[in-house]
């Protein structure tokens, strides 16, 4: 069992830069693949970002690669996402999600991923 917590949302002007952080509770986090969600107003959710157990892969939406980054330390039970050039059209409630199975292809499906944090708001200005 994981629980997660997100935090570090907030209201940026485009151009912009944010730090999102999800803490996970449990001593297994290190074996979870660890991903990142976001859904805007009206829309489905979609994958953003994700990170294999050890770090060594990582996973990008076409619309945040080279923009957003993310990392992870197992020593501290917390994945990151920085997010940088940040567009209008990023703002959603950002999600952080973990998967216990990581099976090859999966890793931007959500239905893949076991544990859900409740969410960030991140909101970009024009």
């Amino acid at each position: 069992q994981v629980q997660l917590v997100e935090s570090g949302g907030g209201l940026v002007q485009a151009g912009g830069s944010l730090r999102l952080s999800c803490a996970a509770s449990g001593r297994t986090f290190s074996r979870y693949r660890m991903g990142w969600f976001r859904q805007a107003p009206g829309k489905v959710r979609e994958f953003v970002a994700a990170i294999d157990w050890n770090g060594g892969r990582t996973y990008y939406a076409d619309s945040v690669k080279g923009r957003f980054t993310i990392s992870r330390d197992n020593a501290k039970n917390t994945v990151y996402l920085q997010m940088n050039s940040l567009k209008p059209e990023d703002t959603a409630v950002y999600y952080c999600a973990a998967d216990k199975t990581a099976g090859a292809g999966t890793w931007g499906l959500s239905y893949a991923y076991e544990y859900w944090g409740p969410g960030t708001q991140v909101t970009v200005s024009s």
